[in-house]
C-alpha cells in the first residue's frame, strides 16, 4: 500500500543476488504482460512487476495520471518495498517515458535500463495523439461487449510466440482486453499531449551511465509505416549518445515485442543484468 492509501498489486518472484528487476508496462497494460518474461528471469535474478493504479489488481488514482506522477508512483513503490539498492528497470512503449522520468529524478537508484518499442517524442505527433484517444475508446467498447478475442487480434495481429504458454495468453488477455485497463489507459493516454515537450527535454538530457539497451521493432505494419523508420530512427541517435547504449533491432516483431519475440527481451534483460553487476 502506498503512502496515500492506494493498494497497488505487485508481482516479485526470484531470489538471486544483484539487482532487482522492475518491469514497467505501456498503456492499458498490466503486470500481466511479462508474465512469461518474468518467470523466465526469476530463476536467476529477484524481479518485480507490477499493476499501475487502475489496472488489474491495484487501486484506481483519483489524481491525473500525468508522466510525472506516473514516475512518483514508481519511485514510491520502491520505497514501500524498501528496496534500496539500484534497479534494472524494463520498460515498454510508455513504461520508457516513465523510465526517463524516473532516472532523471533519481539517477542513483537505476542500475541499468532496457527500452522495448518504447515511446519517444519524435512520434507523438497530434495526428496520432488523436488516434491513440481514439483507439481507447473503441477499446473500452469492445471491452463492454466482451469482444476481448477482438481487442488482442488487433493489438496482437501475428499472434503470440509460441514460447508463451496458453495459460499465460489468457491471463494477458483478462487483464489487458477489459473496460478497467482500457479506461485507464485512456486516463493516461489523455496526458500524451502535455507531456510531449517534457519527454522531448528528458530525451536530450539522455540516460544516467549505466548499460542501456534500446530494443525496436523492425517489422514494418501498415499502420506505422510512416512512423517506424522516424521511431528507429530517433531510438539510434538517443542511444549513440548513451554513455553505454545501443540498439537491438527486432525484425520480425512488432510493437508488441515481449509477447511476439520474448526471447530476444530476456536475452537483452540478462545482458544488462550481467554489466550491471560488473558495475
Amino acid at each position: 500500500m502506498l503512502p496515500d492509501g492506494r493498494r497497488i498489486r505487485t508481482v516479485v518472484a526470484g531470489d538471486a543476488d544483484g539487482p532487482l528487476i522492475v518491469f514497467e508496462s505501456g498503456m492499458s497494460a498490466p503486470a500481466a504482460t511479462w508474465v512469461h518474461t518474468q518467470r523466465e528471469l526469476s530463476a536467476h535474478a529477484r524481479t518485480l512487476s507490477y499493476d499501475r493504479s487502475g489496472y488489474g489488481g491495484s487501486d484506481v488514482d483519483p489524481a491525473d495520471r500525468t508522466l510525472e506522477r506516473l514516475a512518483d508512483d514508481l519511485n514510491t513503490l520502491l520505497d514501500t518495498v524498501g528496496e534500496t539498492a539500484p534497479v534494472v528497470l524494463v520498460g515498454h512503449s510508455w513504461g520508457g517515458p516513465i523510465l526517463r522520468q524516473f532516472a532523471a529524478e533519481h539517477p542513483e537508484r537505476v542500475a541499468g535500463l532496457v527500452f522495448v518499442d518504447a515511446t519517444l517524442a519524435e512520434v507523438m505527433t497530434p495526428g496520432n495523439v488523436r488516434l491513440n484517444t481514439l483507439a481507447f475508446r473503441v477499446n473500452t467498447l469492445l471491452a463492454r461487449l466482451g469482444r476481448t478475442g477482438l481487442i488482442m487480434r488487433m493489438a496482437l495481429p501475428h499472434g503470440f510466440s509460441s514460447a508463451i504458454s496458453p495459460e499465460d495468453q489468457a491471463l494477458v488477455a483478462r487483464d489487458y482486453a477489459c473496460v478497467a485497463a482500457q479506461r485507464t489507459g485512456s486516463r493516461e493516454g489523455a496526458q500524451i499531449g502535455a507531456a510531449v515537450p517534457l519527454l522531448a527535454r528528458l530525451q536530450a538530457a539522455g540516460t544516467p551511465d549505466v548499460p542501456t539497451i534500446c530494443l525496436q521493432a523492425g517489422r514494418v505494419e501498415r499502420a506505422t509505416a510512416k512512423i517506424r523508420p522516424l521511431w528507429n530512427e530517433a531510438a539510434e541517435k538517443l542511444m549513440s549518445a548513451a554513455p553505454r547504449g545501443r540498439v537491438i533491432v527486432v525484425e520480425d516483431a512488432g510493437h508488441l515485442i515481449p509477447q511476439e519475440q520474448p526471447a530476444v527481451v530476456h536475452d537483452a534483460i540478462v545482458e544488462v543484468l550481467t554489466e550491471a553487476k560488473r558495475g
